[in-house]
């Protein structure tokens, strides 16, 4: 029967105890990779000394949280991106005493070890946990490897053949079929993995290296250009007093904003308005047209389909892959209203709900859709010769902009910007030669950043081609990458 794909197994060669006995995990194609690891050298995690963590049940610690980079970054799915442990403004840090307190319960892991996404449809994601910290806890939805004691394996190398396509597909063929498939421990430790040469398995450590120098690059670049834009409002040395009173009467208060909360006064929120408008200034609705998305609700969501990002999928340093897609049923019956709704480059993303105030522009069009809490921002034709949209961008993420959002949203337990109140937010407008250095400096910062990202799919590209063809193959692909 064509199309019809058969795999036979003797009894015999199970191994009752550990192996499984469903079809799937019999497929043709897995017994394919077995073969071709078998004839390469094949090891494992136990055989090499990494040794598996998870952290076990803990109470309740989300009020504990706190986002502005202080304590131990907490690891969610969420920070697992494109083969990293990325930290961004969405990451959650957890003070050392809740750490304290959970010794046994909350696991931590360290630079150079790897994390696994244990289930959903983020399933088998691989992240290699960075020296930007120097400890990290995790969340129960991870696993870890723990790498510092590995024997006769390279760790950047074992970290490239997990986050590859076929070490995805190894890690999603032992997990449990269930309802909710999930990864266990013994399951991954199962794992064949293949054994190259000591100068195959560097080049993987040598490309992370360079990748790791661009991306520092990429940093530094960003971090100029946002200390140009300070230095051009002379507001290099400004912070904000920490003073709680402030008196108003009825009139100035109330009256005039609608609002009876005494947050929304704070002297530092008045101060930040006011060095602005030493400048000349406008209204962000004066700069920009502002449209939004739609909400389609969780019955359109799948685990495929078309991308449907969401404001926890991306930051100001760029997009994630969405967790949620849009189904085919929905894309069909919707499919002209949702092509127009595509943002395309150039457009900002600016978050209203949630992370409010995260700005991002597109550097390309994004074949998908965004949710309703974001909002797509043009700079309007008749002032591009008064703003450029990185500098817009940069504006947005700035303290400037951002002390705006924490006065507007603050109040509620769930932070949402209206977009009323988004229309009135000031923006400086600083000297149009000054915007283009800054543009300069953003856009070369993301050219980096992207050639640092290469340079991780060369090397993840590599280990496929290793293993589907020769390592002699695989050298010869990177040095012509390269």
């Amino acid at each position: 029967m064509e199309g019809l794909e058969i795999s036979e197994i003797s009894f015999l060669k199970l191994d009752i105890t550990k192996t499984r006995l469903d079809a799937e995990f019999y497929q043709k194609f897995y017994l394919d990779i077995d073969v071709k690891i078998k004839q390469i050298g094949k090891t494992s995690l136990p055989d090499i000394n990494a040794k598996l963590d998870c952290s076990a049940f803990y109470p309740s610690i989300t009020d504990h949280y706190n986002f502005e980079f202080n304590g131990i970054p907490f690891l969610r799915v969420n920070e697992i991106s494109g083969g990293l442990v990325k930290i961004t403004e969405n990451t959650a840090f957890l003070p050392q005493s809740v750490l304290d307190k959970n010794t046994s319960t909350i696991a931590i892991g360290y630079p150079g070890d790897l994390i696994i996404a244990k289930g959903g449809n983020t399933l088998a994601k691989v992240g290699l946990i960075t020296s930007q910290f120097p400890k990290y806890a995790l969340s129960r939805d991870i696993i870890l490897v723990r790498t510092n004691k590995i024997n006769n394996y390279n760790k950047y190398f074992l970290w490239l053949f997990m986050h590859s396509g076929i070490g995805q597909a190894l890690l999603w063929r032992t997990a449990s079929q269930t309802g909710q498939p999930h990864l266990t421990l013994p399951s991954i430790e199962e794992i064949g993995l293949p054994k190259y040469s000591s100068v195959f398995e560097n080049t993987s450590k040598d490309l992370y290296k360079k990748s790791v120098a661009l991306n520092t690059e990429s940093k530094i670049c960003y971090k100029k250009a946002k200390i140009l834009l300070l230095e051009a409002l002379e507001l290099s040395n400004f912070k904000p007093t920490e003073k709680a009173v402030n008196v108003k009467s009825f009139s100035e208060s109330l009256g005039t904003s609608g609002r009876f909360d005494a947050e929304y006064y704070q002297l530092k929120y008045e101060e930040v308005i006011s060095e602005i408008q030493k400048h000349e200034y406008y209204s962000l609705s004066q700069l920009v047209d502002i449209s939004k998305s739609i909400e389609p609700g969780s019955s359109a969501y799948s685990e495929s389909g078309l991308p449907f990002l969401r404001v926890a999928d991306y930051s100001k340093q760029g997009i994630t892959e969405p967790q949620k897609y849009l189904n085919e049923f929905y894309v069909n019956e919707n499919w002209k209203k949702l092509d127009e709704l595509k943002p395309k480059k150039g457009t900002i993303l600016f978050s209203k709900d949630g992370s409010v105030g995260t700005a991002y522009q597109l550097t390309e069009d994004f074949n998908g859709i965004t949710s309703s809490a974001i909002l797509h921002l043009k700079v309007k034709e008749n002032k591009t010769d008064k703003i450029l949209p990185e500098y817009l961008t940069l504006a947005l993420n700035s303290m400037l902009v951002k002390m705006q959002a924490e006065r507007d949203a603050g109040g509620s337990i769930i932070l949402h910007w209206r977009v009323s109140e988004i229309k009135d937010v000031i923006v400086p407008i600083i000297d149009f030669d000054v915007q283009q250095q800054i543009a300069d400096l953003i856009n070369q910062s993301f050219k980096l950043k992207k050639q640092s990202e290469g340079l991780l799919e060369v090397a993840k590209c590599a280990v496929e081609i290793a293993i589907e063809e020769s390592e002699e193959v695989a050298m010869n692909y990177i040095n012509e990458q390269m």
